[in-house]
């Protein structure tokens, strides 16, 4: 069975950091897209950064919004990928969720393309 579970939200002052994880059970990470995405209240899901393995090499995709600010990494051997949150603004706020698209191709922010979903963390920027 797929599953993905989401941890390491939490509240935090502007400017700070957080560091997301997403721990998949029941497939391989190697061979997926796995994407980070959040939700703000009243406000559609978006794509915030994924990661892909495309003919043996890791791409990378990040939304404008996060650019220089987070940092997406994978541990296959521990099947885990991390959303490292830097410069941390009270517009990051929102629900994050992590996602997994099957397959060796490029990734994006399109909600649509991913089959698998985590139920979400909290993250919450304020002072």
């Amino acid at each position: 069975q797929v599953q993905l579970v989401e941890s390491g939200g939490g509240l935090v002052q502007p400017g700070g950091s957080l560091r997301l994880s997403c721990a998949a059970s029941g497939f391989s990470m190697d061979y997926y897209a796995i994407g980070w995405f959040r939700q703000a209240p009243g406000k559609e899901r978006e794509g915030v950064s994924c990661i892909s393995s495309v003919d043996g090499s890791t791409h990378t995709y990040y939304a404008d919004s996060v650019k220089g600010r987070f940092t997406i990494s994978r541990d296959n051997a521990k099947n885990t990928v991390f959303l490292q949150m830097n410069s941390l603004k009270p517009e990051d706020t929102g629900v994050y969720y992590c996602a997994a698209d099957p397959g060796l191709h490029y990734c994006g922010g399109y909600v649509a393309t991913y089959d698998y979903w985590g139920q979400g963390t909290q993250v919450t920027v304020s002072s």
